[in-house]
């Protein structure tokens, strides 16, 4: 499996929505162990007061990402490889953690 990127932007209108979305897409998931494995995501704060996220995912390849997302009915705007990983400090505990 190789690694990747996935931004959603503006998917969702409020956190209830966006847990929901995680919630499909966990069950998805789960159905699909062989070809997709979600690792993290970050959610971000769209300009029009929406929620994306930019979503780490391993998968045996972008249409087996394009094929979960289409069953958990979650939007993918762009696929990107990740050809190295830079870690300078772990990530920061989510707020309210």
């Amino acid at each position: 499996m190789e690694t990747y990127v996935i931004a959603r932007r503006n998917g969702w209108r409020t956190a209830d929505e966006l847990q929901e979305a995680a919630r499909r897409s966990t069950i998805e998931g789960d159905r699909m162990t062989e070809d997709v494995r979600w690792i993290r995501s970050y959610v971000v704060a769209e300009a029009d007061g929406s929620l994306g996220t930019v979503c780490v995912y391993q998968a045996s390849s972008p249409e087996a990402i394009r094929r979960h997302a289409y069953a958990a009915a979650l939007p993918v705007d762009e696929i990107v490889a990740v050809a190295d990983t830079v870690v300078v400090r772990p990530d920061p505990a989510p707020v309210g953690a």
